[in-house]
């Protein structure tokens, strides 16, 4: 029997607690960090496929995810939960994508922000943070979906 990867659930939780989430990742030691950050689903810019997406500056989240990309993503709006299990594609600064320019990447960047249910008054502010910050793009392509029963 093939694992649940639809995404549905998922992204049904998303605009009803501002797109917060929590995600794992697996330090050198093997113990895990987790962390709350902003999530969206959108269709990966090179596969088509969809994908769990989030900004990142955390310098060790960005560490354990090139160590090991396999990663837990669990949102929640109230009683209800998704989680996604998946592995993990970076796409900033620090970790080109031959397929993805400097300029589609800054692209990228603004529309998981706007996934997650971010707005911005200016764009071009919020460009020139992203670079300073060396954000990076995190795709998680879903190896498993589980939900509580609703």
């Amino acid at each position: 029997m093939a694992a649940n990867t639809d995404l549905t659930a998922f992204a049904e939780l998303i605009p009803l607690d501002h797109g917060l989430v929590v995600i794992s990742t697996q330090r050198a030691d093997g113990t895990i960090q987790s962390s709350v950050v902003n999530a969206g689903v959108i269709t990966h810019p090179v596969t088509g496929a969809e994908v769990v997406a989030m900004v990142v500056s955390g310098r060790r989240k960005l560490e354990n995810l090139r160590a090991d990309p396999r990663t837990t993503v669990v949102a929640r709006a109230g009683w209800r939960w998704a989680a996604v299990e998946g592995r993990a594609e970076l796409i900033g600064p620090d970790d080109p994508h031959p397929a993805v320019g400097d300029e589609d990447r800054r692209l990228l960047l603004r529309h998981i922000f706007q996934a997650a249910g971010g707005t911005h008054e200016d764009w071009d502010d919020y460009d020139r943070v992203m670079a300073e910050d060396r954000r990076a793009a995190v795709l998680v392509a879903p190896s498993r979906v589980y939900t509580n029963p609703t």
